[in-house]
């Protein structure tokens, strides 16, 4: 297997069953890095509609999957949970031991995944957000019974131009799905807020939608860079009788940190289920 984590003209070859939001974010960020070459990437889905995306940025494209696994040496499962039992039915006779499979696939556990392939197999499973196609993501991955750390080192060098990316206990994996997942939706809709609330206030959207951003990515920077608890930076940004204050006031009278934390627990939970179906 061709070594990852080099400089661009690697070569690795990369291949992805399924054409998603999931598979642009991730082959997205490999390709907009030049980390791997697009002509060294391999994409399969059912129909055209997806694999524009991939063929117009130079990627091979197929609608077969085996196609896929004969021409690379890590191969990103990223269908929906439920089809990713037939696509191991598929190739599992075809994978070699020099190849690596890592499922992007919601819900779905290394148990479950290692019971569709011949033993031995080298699987990973791993969770990524959509900014990775931005290079902003974070991605989390746990490591099957048969993978190594030299399998850990290669997806974590692969994938480290995406964004975040770390190992993780298994367990860890559906919480993140719920956290940060599903979780760049929730922070959307509190930019969307934000925004329209400026509006009512009589600021222009466009204008309104810019600053909501910027605040955001300020706020997470923040985070990031002073190591601090989220709790402690907000304490900061407060004064006694000032603005700040009264505004949080009125988002503790609509339970938002509550709904949030239920909102990540929801998600998890359906998360788990996945692997149930």
């Amino acid at each position: 297997m061709a070594a990852v984590g080099e400089a661009p003209g690697s070569a690795v070859r990369v291949g992805c069953i399924g054409a998603g939001r999931m598979a642009r974010g991730v082959l997205g960020g490999l390709i907009i890095s030049g980390k791997v070459p697009a002509q060294n990437i391999s994409v399969s889905a059912p129909s055209d509609s997806n694999l524009h995306y991939f063929r117009d940025r130079g990627c091979q494209t197929s609608h077969s999957n085996l196609a896929v696994l004969y021409e690379a040496d890590i191969v990103f499962l990223a269908t929906k949970p439920h089809v990713i039992p037939q696509v191991l039915m598929e190739i599992a006779s075809a994978i070699t031991p020099q190849q690596v499979i890592v499922s992007m696939a919601a819900g779905l556990s290394l148990r479950t995944l290692e019971k569709l392939v011949p033993d031995g197999v080298r699987i990973l499973r791993m969770c990524p957000n959509l900014p990775c196609v931005i290079q902003e993501g974070s991605v989390v991955f746990s490591r099957g019974s048969c993978a190594g750390q030299q399998e850990a080192d290669m997806l974590k060098g692969l994938l480290s131009v995406c964004g975040m990316c770390e190992e993780v206990p298994e367990s860890y994996i559906d919480i993140h799905t719920g956290l940060s997942g599903s979780g760049v939706a929730y922070v959307y809709l509190f930019a969307e807020a934000l925004t329209e609330g400026a509006v009512k206030m009589g600021m222009p959207s466009a204008v309104s939608s810019r600053i909501a951003a910027q605040t955001l990515l300020g706020a997470a920077k923040m985070i990031l860079e002073t190591g601090e608890h989220p709790a402690k930076l907000r304490y900061d940004v407060c004064t006694p009788g000032g603005t700040t204050i009264h505004g949080l006031h009125e988002l503790e009278k609509g339970g938002l940190k509550a709904t949030v934390m239920n909102a990540v627990e929801a998600a998890t939970k359906r998360a788990k289920e996945l692997d149930q179906q």
